[in-house]
């Protein structure tokens, strides 16, 4: 940020303008702006020439570029930034996409998963890019643990919680267990396991299975290890990853290097790239944040651009988040008051429920 201050400070009231303009046209139509069409629609006359020599000096600052020659100008990531730092005019949220969003709310709010299904399915359509919601982990308390044995090499650990809520996933357990290794780990886990948190779960485990090895079978020990592990496993934060709207990113495919860029996206999206550092980023600062190009850390591509904002549920405690990703020509002023008012929606129904 403190790069890009000066540049404002060097700019007057033309250069500002042509700078302002250029963006402004430019995340309208996606396609480089050239002097002639400014000399419509500046606020003072000037000639296309006078409008070239400021979008050379702009060139000189970085915050222009020229992919070709003889094209018109459009913004560098640079000057992306700088625009959204400082000259972007957020609107109002539109009524219609208001009432699209606040219709998710109509059928089963009380279903919170599919819920959050819905909201990511219509923010990826008012907006249309594609919606990241991430969804809050479960905080209530274990009131029992099962395992059950679906095969020789696959199983399955139940978590039941105290407000009703129940978890199980899949996973392999270690050779050789019996029906009653089966039931004495699941014995010793509820027993441990009651009035806690999964997250408190988590950071006891270990010492205790340490503590009490002569009171628990070798095999029961193995077992419990590997199933709390599907829990404890970076993998699994991509499962509270719901990614809605990819098809709405082939619209910019106008090109082989659109297409292959979109194609890195989609890998990214599908191997839940990094999604541990998704919430990382919103707790940084309150509000909506944007990240342009290379300064999105969640994906291998630079060009794409995040708009991200936190939710928090009724302890004022963030546990989520809500976003779009799409081109680095994204409409700022549209999608961020609609990023802003989802994310304040689903804090709303998280304080409601409390």
């Amino acid at each position: 940020m403190t790069e890009q201050t000066p540049h404002l400070d060097e700019m007057n009231e033309r250069s500002r303008e042509v700078f302002r303009r250029v963006v402004e046209c430019y995340l309208e139509s996606g396609a480089p702006v050239g002097s002639r069409s400014l000399t419509r629609t500046m606020s003072e006359k000037v000639s296309a020439a006078t409008i070239r020599n400021v979008m050379q000096d702009l060139e000189y600052l970085g915050l222009l570029g020229s992919p070709h020659v003889s094209a018109g100008r459009v913004p560098t990531q640079l000057g992306l930034r700088l625009f959204v730092d400082g000259l972007l005019e957020v609107g109002d949220l539109d009524g219609e996409d208001r009432a699209r969003i606040d219709e998710t709310l109509g059928a089963n709010a009380a279903d919170m998963p599919s819920l959050l299904d819905r909201i990511g399915s219509a923010l990826s359509g008012v907006t249309h890019g594609a919606s990241l919601v991430l969804t809050p982990k479960h905080e209530a308390a274990i009131k029992h643990v099962e395992f059950v044995s679906l095969a020789p090499d696959r199983a399955l650990v139940v978590l039941v919680f105290t407000d009703g809520h129940v978890e199980n996933r899949l996973f392999t357990p270690p050779p050789g267990q019996t029906p009653s290794s089966m039931r004495e780990a699941a014995n010793f886990l509820s027993a441990l396991a009651e009035g806690r948190a999964l997250s408190e779960l988590s950071a006891i485990i270990g010492q205790e299975i340490a503590a009490r090895r002569q009171e628990i079978d070798g095999l029961a020990a193995q077992l419990v290890e590997s199933g709390l592990a599907v829990w404890e496993d970076r993998g699994t934060d991509s499962e509270r990853l719901i990614v809605r709207g990819r098809g709405n990113l082939l619209e910019e495919g106008q090109n082989d290097a659109d297409l292959d860029r979109i194609r890195s996206l989609f890998d990214d999206l599908e191997r839940k790239r990094d999604i541990a550092r998704f919430l990382e980023l919103t707790e940084a600062g309150d509000g909506v944040r944007i990240f342009i190009g290379s300064e999105n850390a969640l994906f291998s591509l630079s060009g794409s651009s995040l708009v991200v904002s936190p939710y928090m549920n009724a302890d004022r405690k963030i546990v989520g988040a809500v976003g779009v990703i799409g081109p680095t020509r994204l409409n700022y002023g549209r999608i961020v008051p609609i990023v802003d008012y989802t994310a304040q929606l689903v804090g709303k129904v998280l304080a409601d429920r409390a």
